[in-house]
């Protein structure tokens, strides 16, 4: 392995030397490249980060920018106002019993309203205006620019993200000199890099912008640090510029000044004093954690820091290949093939580019010891983001990890379960105020400072849903790497925990089933004494406890008394149009076209409706699908997509997934209503959010491979647009990883590792076996 980087990084630099004269028909595959610098941040700027950090660069000639956010920078919490609460009501539930009669009596106006009144979350405005008071949102650490002294028009123009190797680069030439950049995220060295060389002496002006207070800054041995806080909550931060060069360096009038260099490297590292531990949630050492990661970097060389990069990274995403077919456009820009590709241009090669785009992202953004992916991952240029950039946990949260386990970065999942941990305890006080059960709870809007709460609108703000739906990731990251040390230290308590909460919170109807009452399907019609989504997710959390006390031996009494509550569960039930039922009553609209479909969760991600064992209410969920149409929000396309694959519909999901990928609010394009990607493959919900690139993502894996049923089916639904290809490194559950061939549309050849001697079952059409792992730890599947 390390010949190959060695002999790797060789090939590079002699590459990167030639690049600004190399022709398009060069370009290796898996790059988003254009030839143009960016001039807007959300529809073109290109990512790049390290988990911990995310940075979007625009290429600019005279002037480079580089606007950057620290994961763990965020207005609001206990800090900003006397009297946050973590968004707790106290004593609300007092009122849960009446709502629930004005329900029984059919009063849902009169519920409704009192349900608005008593069961919302508590904000309180702040000083510094902020647009969510003491709720906070994520914030922009601000901008770095850095002018480059030269003057002319540029040639051979490229600004780009290699997928292969986690990297940005920048090449053109001006009166024949030819100017470089590289950026890259280093997750090992927790450091963002960017190298700016030329092939003659030139000069660069570093300059660092923020829209925080400064609290101070220095410069010393060509280290500039700054220290600064957060308007409103005084949350203190230190962002650290380390410059090396072999040119002359100096600070004047706030800028780092660089003469007569060829090249110039600059490690950037920033740190806040953000502690995750309710209920104060501040004292990090943040400038020791920033000196502790810049002595790392003593001594090592530029080489040296990139090669530990390359080995990080590529060890993540190496993991999986994929081909979908033959065409290839890679010698054309990505804003122009992205174009191409809407108005019909067969380009199989550009729907792999997406998938593994997204992969890129997920390993930039989301690491062991991070936090976890946010709204927008981890790049964010504002301080009053959209929805403040925060954890919304009624889809977008969940959907962001869909693809960490089949696509085989099971690493990347880890730092929600971290994060949910540090849920756990003010989720308990919102249980207890707001409905007086035991558990813990989590509703739409979530921020790092334990705001467990319902939210403080109705009814968009009311989902104490959403650690259940938490809970099914932890339980999916053991079903798929059979980590039973995971599964008792952390995924069984949360598991438990949340499920407490449904044990309590459901209450007898008069049919002697189990309901939601007070409910409300996600951002989606009036209250009700049964949203059917809540029912479902409380039957899979409820089912997925069982399963975890039969693996481990544990918990009888508790897994008895899981058993009688799921199994008394109001179940999906088939409306009078066919249709899959929303709510326990029998109101859905067929004319509604409504961005979420919510309780079409037992299909997916849940596992309690299915084709094969629930076909009735499978072809109930189409019904509700082609009622709603195939319109959407960037990440409602990207359920959609997922949906058809689990109805086995691959051409359906093929339509959805092609849709993602169409132009979006581009200068001159017109706006769409929703869904599509910008030039720079940034799903647009919009404005931009990360959901839908991972939703799509995951919807690509959930075509070609499922195992949700406890059977590893290969091929499940195919699109007939991808006749041939190929797939390596899919994981499936029960600790499979999956390779297969495919040719005319049918299973040319497959094999299952696993470890040696474990057994499993694997479909293919009508086909079912049994297998079982061989001591190589290779089955080759028969056909």
């Amino acid at each position: 392995m390390n010949n190959y980087f060695s002999k790797f990084i060789v090939l590079f630099s002699i590459i990167g030397m030639l690049a600004c004269t190399a022709s398009n028909k060069d370009e290796k595959q898996l790059k988003l490249w254009y030839d143009k610098p960016a001039s807007d941040w959300m529809t073109e700027a290109l990512p790049i980060g390290n988990a911990y950090m995310g940075a979007m660069f625009f290429g600019g000639i005279e002037t480079e920018q580089i606007q950057f956010a620290e994961a763990t920078l965020w207005a609001g919490g206990p800090e900003a106002h006397p009297d946050y609460n973590f968004g707790v009501r106290k004593d609300a539930w007092k009122h849960l019993e009446k709502i629930r009669q004005l329900l029984e009596e059919g009063k849902l106006t009169e519920a409704h309203r009192m349900a608005e009144r008593q069961l919302t979350g508590v904000t309180h405005k702040t000083a510094d205006g902020s647009m969510f008071g003491d709720y906070g949102a994520q914030q922009t650490m601000g901008d770095l620019f850095v002018t480059i002294g030269h003057n002319g028009e540029p040639e051979n123009y490229k600004r780009e993200i290699d997928l292969n190797t986690g990297e940005g680069r920048v090449y053109y030439q001006i009166d024949g000199e030819s100017h470089r950049r590289h950026f890259f995220g280093s997750y090992p060295d927790k450091v963002l890099v960017y190298r700016f060389e030329s092939s003659t002496p030139t000069s660069y002006q570093l300059k660092y912008e923020t829209p925080h207070k400064k609290v101070s800054d220095t410069f010393n041995q060509g280290l500039y640090s700054f220290t600064g806080e957060v308007a409103g909550n005084g949350m203190a931060f230190e962002t650290c510029l380390k410059v090396q060069s072999d040119g002359e360096v100096a600070f004047r009038d706030g800028e780092i000044q660089i003469s007569d260099a060829r090249y110039c490297n600059v490690y950037h590292v920033a740190a806040t004093d953000y502690l995750p531990e309710f209920p104060h949630y501040k004292g990090a050492d943040y400038r020791g954690a920033n000196k502790a990661t810049l002595a790392g970097l003593e001594g090592r060389s530029y080489e040296e820091i990139r090669e530990k990069h390359l080995h990080d990274y590529q060890n993540l995403f190496s993991r999986v290949q994929l081909k979908l077919g033959s065409s290839n456009r890679d010698n054309v820009p990505t804003d122009v093939r992205l174009k191409a590709y809407a108005e019909g241009m067969v380009d199989a090669a550009f729907e792999e580019l997406y998938f593994q785009y997204s992969r890129y992202l997920m390993i930039s953004g989301s690491r062991p010891g991070s936090m976890p992916l946010n709204l927008q991952g981890k790049w964010n240029n504002s301080t009053n983001p959209p929805w403040a950039c925060d954890y919304h946990m009624n889809i977008n949260q969940q959907m962001l990890y869909w693809p960490a386990e089949v696509t085989n970065l099971s690493e990347c999942h880890l730092p929600l379960f971290d994060y949910m941990e540090s849920l756990v305890e003010p989720g308990k006080i919102s249980a207890k105020e707001f409905f007086n059960t035991r558990g813990w709870i989590v509703n739409t809007m979530n921020n790092p400072f334990g705001f467990t709460a319902p939210g403080w609108g109705f009814p968009w703000g009311f989902f104490p849903g959403g650690a259940a739906w938490l809970c099914q990731h932890a339980w999916e990251h053991y079903d798929f790497t059979r980590d039973k040390i995971f599964l008792e230290e952390t995924a069984y308590p949360l598991m438990k925990e949340a499920a407490l909460f449904w044990i309590d919170y459901l209450i007898e109807d008069e049919n002697g089933q189990l309901v939601s009452s007070p409910s409300y399907s996600p951002e989606h019609g009036g209250i009700s004494r049964g949203a059917s989504m809540d029912h479902q997710m409380a039957w899979d959390l409820l089912n997925n406890c069982i399963e975890a006390c039969n693996v481990l031996g544990v918990d009888e009494a508790f897994k008895t008394k899981a058993i009688a509550v799921r199994d008394k569960i109001c179940p999906p039930a088939i409306g009078k149009w066919g249709q899959l039922q929303e709510w326990k009553e029998d109101v859905d609209d067929p004319e509604n076209k409504h961005r979420h479909v919510s309780h079409l969760y037992a299909l997916h991600p849940g596992k309690q409706i299915t084709v094969e064992t629930t076909p009735n209410l499978a072809e109930a969920a189409k019904v509700s699908l082609n009622a709603r149409g195939d319109d959407g929000t960037g990440w409602s396309l990207a359920w959609k997509v997922n949906f058809w694959a689990r109805l086995k519909d691959g051409d359906r999901a093929y339509r959805l997934f092609k849709r993602l990928l169409r132009p979006t609010g581009q200068k001159g394009t017109e706006m769409m209503s929703g869904g599509g990607s910008y030039s720079n493959l940034l799903c647009a919900h919009p404005p931009f959010q990360l959901d839908g690139n991972m939703g799509g993502c995951a919807g690509v894996a959930e075509l070609l491979l499922q195992s949700h049923t406890g059977t590893i089916e290969l091929l499940p639904a195919l699109p007939s647009a991808w006749k041939d290809g190929n797939v390596k490194g899919l994981k499936a559950r029960g600790g499979f990883e999956v390779k297969m061939e495919w040719k005319e549309n049918k299973l040319f050849s497959a094999q299952i590792s696993g470890k040696d001697g474990t057994t499993g079952t694997y479909k293919y059409q009508d086909t079912v076996k049994e297998f079982e792992i061989p001591e190589n730890g290779i089955y080759t599947v028969i056909l």
